[in-house]
């Protein structure tokens, strides 16, 4: 994705009456069946759906949204065939090697959650690298879920605290949800208000299972190649409407 990012005054919006949502995760689905649609090959389907990253990020942006995390490549996805995976790690790689001024320029912090020790050590350090270069913006937080799985990390912080509890650190009556919202991968970042899923699909997909628990959820039938303002704004709307009472009765 080489595509610069527009953030300009002229995005602020004007006169809309929305209940804008601290943070929204978003499931980016249906990038090989937009291809398939078109007789392409699937990275197409992938290079276009980079440059809806981008639109989403703007719209984020102008929307004032404090927090957005792209569910990019799920732990499952390592299953892929291996051209295909190949292909993926070549568009992050050029990503992140052609985007990070742009996001460092627009006050944007990149965050990358998921399992690191699958992924090559070159896109390990240029992950490292945005990180500590844009850790001290705050536009926007933008997490990135890169070989992420909900089950696998709610494992690990199980594991966690179980080797805690064994060796006398902590005891089984201080484990609490507060406890291990703080083992989790983002303990510094609030859940999610808005989960926006593209393509028609109507589920969560082993996606921040944890952090979902109270989250709003708006499913899209456009693929995500064809997301764009329009269809964010369609999302934050619906989110708007909604009443959100946290189980209480109020």
């Amino acid at each position: 994705m080489t595509a610069k990012f527009m953030m300009t005054a002229e995005l602020s919006p004007r006169n809309v009456n929305f209940v804008i949502p601290t943070h929204v995760a978003i499931i980016m689905d249906g990038n090989g069946r937009w291809a398939k649609a078109r007789g392409l090959p699937r990275i197409a389907g992938h290079k276009e759906g980079a440059s809806a990253v981008k639109l989403a990020i703007e719209s984020a942006i102008k929307y004032g949204v404090r927090y957005l995390t792209l569910f990019s490549f799920s732990s499952e996805n390592w299953k892929r065939p291996a051209d295909e995976i190949s292909d993926l790690m070549g568009l992050l790689r050029r990503y992140l090697r052609s985007e990070i001024a742009e996001l460092h320029k627009n006050d944007i912090r990149l965050r990358v959650i998921g399992d690191r020790l699958d992924l090559n050590s070159d896109i390990v350090d240029l992950i490292e690298d945005c990180e500590r270069r844009t850790v001290k913006n705050t536009t926007l937080d933008l997490v990135i879920a890169l070989s992420y799985g909900s089950r696998k990390e709610l494992t690990n912080v199980v594991k966690n605290l179980a080797k805690k509890s064994v060796t006398g650190e902590i005891s089984v009556d201080e484990i609490d949800e507060s406890m291990i919202t703080q083992c989790l991968e983002t303990s510094d970042i609030p859940d999610p208000d808005l989960l926006i899923r593209t393509s028609g699909e109507k589920r969560i997909s082993n996606f921040l299972l944890w952090q979902l628990a109270y989250a709003e959820l708006v499913f899209i039938d456009c693929l995500w190649p064809d997301f764009n303002e329009t269809e964010f704004t369609s999302a934050i709307s619906e989110f708007s409407r909604r009443e959100r009472r946290f189980g209480s009765t109020v």
